[in-house]
């Protein structure tokens, strides 16, 4: 049997799902017990028992001053600003992005304004948004939807083009207004698209909200981790970092999960 036409059973899935985390882990305890071998008192490579005491320690112990565990508040701060922006940026995507692909009118005004909005670097804009916003949260999440909005719109309205113009023709057919076809041939086509289109936007989303908590914030993930940096504590950076990996795959998981359960024809079976 040809490689191409093999596929994986129940077992070898989760053997090869778990293949790539075990070699890193293996590859970095290495790199670990070598260096601390060799120095003892060596700190860019902690051995994994000492973030696991890390973690334990930074998700239990509460801080001195405020009485808070930092850990937990720090998730909560992240985790608003970032729902909040790509909230925003969904409606505004979902929104324009049918716009461009049912009207005419609306694509030639709007489809080459927003290709051009596409290319500008989003973290060249967070100065301005400092300055016009200032550096409390309206500016993080400003970041956020300006950064991943282009994207979902342009990947929306493409969608929405994609759609059967015999569809379009049967429902005007019926008597069906411009916002009837919207909302009722075009969106419910469309949402598999969006959630899909949300989770190629998470990874931009963390990158901004984790660049703005680092240049001005007093709380957040992005924020501790750049506080702890001048101390070259990489226990705490890497438990943040390994944190910050889980949410971002919890979150996509979730929405792959939702994908499933509301649009189950929409899912390509592999």
């Amino acid at each position: 049997m040809r490689l191409i036409n093999r596929r994986a059973g129940p077992v070898s899935r989760v053997t090869l799902a778990a293949l790539p985390f075990v070699l890193v882990g293996l590859a970095y305890a290495s790199a670990s017990a070598a260096r601390l071998a060799e120095n003892p008192q060596d700190r860019v490579l902690p051995s994994p028992a000492t973030l696991l005491e890390t973690a334990i320690r930074l998700m239990t112990e509460e801080d001195r001053r405020s009485g808070e565990i930092l850990f937990w508040g720090d998730t909560l701060s992240s985790l608003t600003l970032l729902f909040s922006g790509v909230g925003i940026a969904a409606v505004i995507g979902l929104c324009v992005g049918l716009a461009i692909g049912l009207v005419p009118l609306v694509r030639t005004s709007l489809q080459g304004f927003v290709a051009v909005l596409s290319m500008i670097p989003p973290l060249a804009v967070l100065p301005i948004l400092f300055i016009s916003l200032g550096v409390g949260d309206a500016s993080k999440i400003a970041l956020i939807a300006i950064g991943i909005t282009p994207f979902l719109i342009r990947d929306l309205a493409a969608r929405t083009m994609e759609l059967p113009q015999e569809q379009l023709v049967k429902a005007q057919t019926l008597g069906a207004s411009t916002l009837s076809i919207a909302l009722s041939v075009a969106l419910p086509q469309i949402m598999p698209r969006l959630l899909s289109a949300l989770r190629l936007s998470l990874g931009p989303a963390w990158l901004f909200l984790i660049a703005a908590e680092a240049v001005a914030s007093d709380s957040g993930l992005g924020y501790r981790i750049f506080l702890v940096r001048r101390f070259l504590a990489m226990d705490v950076i890497l438990t943040y970092v390994a944190w910050i990996t889980f949410l971002a795959f919890a979150i996509d998981w979730l929405l792959a999960q939702a994908s499933r359960r509301l649009y189950p024809w929409a899912e390509v079976r592999t």
